[in-house]
């Protein structure tokens, strides 16, 4: 099922010294080296034992030619390794939780490029954090992985992990989301022997249930076969599951915790098509006050403190994040989070764990110019260790700060992003290049960190990013102004943007490219087809370029709920999915390109580039190329990831002149 492999923990002590040499290597004055660049996150999720005595943290380990991701267990405070689990090739820990001191469940996933998510196919584990009693919970493997003599058979489903009980008893909640049916139950599970009870089923499929403190299930949230966002709620045990009806949802309204007495629960809460704010709701009267809201955008995932009941902070998603107290100053978590704060000028402070007595708190600092580190908070000595950096090959004080910007978009529309310029710009106006995001709907870019942007900027760019119409953090009725606007207004919002950089910063008109992956990809294409003497070059990595190949993908045929969520965002009119590809309108395009695609890529087949290659070449004006057979929506070997960025670094400096300084 999953590899303990002793001979890695020989490698985790080597690593912290491998990274960190890379980012001492360079000559003063030199660039970053693009490896440092290259490199994923080496340490996250970490996750305390509830008595503090363990830590389970994701480790990428460099093995072969990739940096493999695997789950090691460090016994506190000597950080020794006690065990190190490596999933199979491609498979990913994507979240675990610890069932009792010694145990944790694990929802493993697959990974499908360097540029997407790890999927979930619904697969959870158990096992101690010495990697023994392996025990496979959930999932379509279930028999095989279980034994022949268990008597478990296969899930035709996918689980997630619902809830932990208080009682840290060694047992788990699972949602189960049914295949090919519209129901989804709720299961107690053993995490030791794999035994489990149904304790609740509900009419919606795919939903995720929200648990009371006691155990009860009161609430299942999540999409109808129209795509819209449904919430079912049941007031007693027994009694129905009743949809909420939309006059008291609003526009979104997704609980997620209760008070200590569960008598009130908080949500996520947004109407007329607005950006979700916090409330908290009386179960029984249904009074409502708000908690926190940003009328600028939605606010980031909450922070708990030492309490496992509500959440003390809120943090904004627009422009530089801020902090939203939930709790009054005199609070002991409150005084303790703006203490470590303090201690962190410029960097956002997160509480990430913390152990069952509330004597140890595990946090996290990061910033636009520092992908992370992580701490370990001792309550009773008043004493933060660190523990591991998040990107060792990362020197923060190289990084360029990233600017958030606003501008107005032709049609009035209020539009934000970020402006990553040189750390040491030079005399004279700078090359530019619009790095459009993926999605493109729902998904944003931020103010944290962007490997990207900084790559480009060490080399001498300016970089834009845009949040443009249809991008997530901005309420539904921005996030609906997308719909249907792939190659119209979408595009329009980015070429105000160059326009706006243009005016406004010491950018060179003459000197405009264009970078992005996935949808990015689409939008740079686009662009050159629309904009000839706006930009020089475009590149497109792992994008989509002829949209009629979206009617023909497995998930639109399978789920009807992916089938209307792409039919709200492109339709599904032949006619005007032709209209909208730049693979038919090759002729139009008469700038340089660059084309990077992964053979397997499922996210964005392949079919997309040799299409775009193929027309482009008809065309009479061939783009550079760089294909891999075997790589994903976004490359996962090291030396191909590197190399990426060689080719767009070279692509860059033969069409815009390699910038001053660089």
């Amino acid at each position: 099922m999953v590899k303990t492999d002793d001979t890695m923990k020989r490698l985790l002590f080597l690593l912290p010294t491998l990274f960190a040499g890379t980012a001492l290597a360079q000559p003063p004055g030199a660039p970053v080296p693009l490896l440092s660049f290259v490199k994923q996150e080496q340490f996250s999720w970490p996750r305390l034992s509830p008595d503090g005595k363990h830590l389970a943290v994701t480790v990428r380990m460099p093995i072969g030619k990739r940096e493999v991701p695997t789950l090691t267990f460090y016994s506190i405070p000597n950080l020794k390794i006690e065990s190190v689990v490596r999933l199979p090739a491609f498979e990913v820990p994507l979240d675990y939780y610890w069932v009792s001191n010694t145990r944790v469940v694990v929802r493993k996933g697959r990974e499908e490029g360097s540029r997407e998510i790890p999927a979930s196919y619904g697969e959870v584990l158990a096992l101690d954090y010495d990697g023994k009693r392996q025990e496979y919970l959930y999932g379509m493997d279930r028999f095989a992985n279980s034994g022949r003599t268990s008597g478990f058979q296969d899930d035709y489903g996918s689980g997630y992990i619902a809830d932990i009980p208080a009682a840290l008893n060694n047992r788990v909640f699972l949602s189960s989301n049914l295949w090919q049916t519209d129901f989804s139950e709720l299961l107690d599970v053993d995490a030791i022997k794999g035994n489990r009870r149904s304790v609740a089923r509900v009419p919606l499929s795919g939903a995720r249930f929200v648990l009371q403190n006691d155990g009860t299930p009161r609430f299942a949230k999540g999409s109808d076969d129209d795509a819209e966002f449904a919430l079912l709620r049941r007031n007693g045990d027994g009694s129905a599951w009743q949809r909420v009806p939309r006059e008291k949802t609003g526009t979104w309204l997704s609980p997620f915790a209760f008070s200590a007495d569960d008598t009130e629960f908080m949500a996520w809460h947004a109407v007329d098509g607005e950006p979700a704010g916090l409330i908290r709701e009386n179960l029984a009267s249904g009074a409502r006050r708000v908690v926190a809201r940003d009328p600028d955008g939605a606010l980031d995932a909450p922070m708990y403190g030492t309490s496992p009941y509500l959440p003390i902070v809120a943090f904004t998603s627009v422009g530089v994040p801020q902090i939203r107290y939930l709790e009054p100053d005199s609070h002991p978590d409150v005084v303790l989070h703006r203490q470590l704060a303090a201690q962190f000028p410029g960097s956002t402070v997160r509480f990430v764990d913390v152990t069952r007595d509330g004597g140890k708190i595990l946090f996290s600092v990061r910033s636009d110019r520092d992908p992370g580190a992580f701490y370990l908070f001792d309550r009773k000595t008043g004493n933060a260790d660190l523990l591991f950096a998040a990107m060792d090959a990362i020197e923060p004080d190289d990084m360029a700060p990233r600017r958030p910007i606003s501008f107005t978009a032709r049609d009035g529309l209020q539009l934000r992003g970020f402006l990553t310029l040189p750390r040491k710009p030079p005399a004279g106006k700078l090359p530019l290049v619009l790095v459009p995001h993926g999605g493109p709907i729902g998904i944003a870019d931020n103010w944290y960190f962007d490997a990207d942007a900084q790559f480009l900027a060490s080399r001498g760019y300016a970089v834009l990013q845009v949040n443009f119409r249809g991008s997530g953090n901005r309420g539904e009725a921005f996030r609906q102004a997308g719909y249907r606007q792939w190659h119209d207004r979408i595009i329009d919002d980015l070429v105000d943007g160059v326009r706006w950089a243009i005016d406004q910063s010491n950018v060179d008109a003459d000197r405009v490219c264009v970078f992005g992956a996935s949808f990015g990809g689409y939008a740079a294409l686009t662009l050159a087809e629309r904009e000839p003497a706006l930009v020089k070059c475009v590149a497109g990595y792992a994008g989509v370029y002829d949209l009629k190949l979206f009617k023909d993908e497995p998930d639109v045929k399978r789920s009807k709920g992916v089938a209307a969520a792409v039919r709200r965002q492109v339709g599904d009119d032949v006619a005007e999915l032709d209209r909208i590809s730049p693979a038919l309108h090759a002729d139009a395009i008469r700038t340089p390109v660059l084309l990077i695609h992964g053979g397997k890529d499922r996210i964005a087949p392949k079919e997309h580039a040799f299409r775009m290659r193929d027309a482009l070449t008809k065309a009479g004006r061939p783009p550079e190329w760089y294909y891999v057979d075997y790589e994903w929506h976004g490359f996962y070997d090291t030396e191909n990831q590197a190399e990426v960025y060689r080719r767009l670094e070279a692509f860059l400096a033969k069409h815009m002149g390699k910038p001053a300084g660089s």
